[in-house]
């Protein structure tokens, strides 16, 4: 694929990508904290490992937020290269803090 056609791509996809990684990040969040569930309520360490995986799903929606932007920096085969590794970038930390921040939540206390 040519390096114009990519990233036409790739800022179609991000945009969608972008929507549905924001919409679920937030749909999980505001579903434990609407029923008072609290990262406090978590021993010290899975209290650690939930932050440590908040904070890559909140960097990994920027990133691909940042994929999905109509902005280029410099020219076309740069942006290609930059958006290409942070669209899988991002993806790879999405997957990585939501599995981390969930696991800290079911292997924490029921309450």
């Amino acid at each position: 694929m040519s390096p114009e056609k990519n990233v036409q791509r790739i800022m179609w996809t991000g945009t969608a990508w972008f929507a549905v990684a924001a919409g679920s990040a937030g749909l999980v969040a505001s579903t434990l904290f609407a029923s008072g569930w609290r990262p406090g309520v978590l021993p010290p360490l899975l209290d650690a490992i939930w932050w440590v995986g908040s904070v890559l799903v909140a960097l990994s929606v920027g990133l691909i937020g940042w994929s999905g932007c109509p902005i280029l920096e410099v020219s076309v085969p740069i942006a290609d290269k930059n958006k290409t590794r942070t669209m899988q970038f991002g993806t790879a930390l999405f997957i990585i803090g939501g599995a981390l921040a969930l696991f800290a939540v079911a292997a924490g206390p029921a309450t």
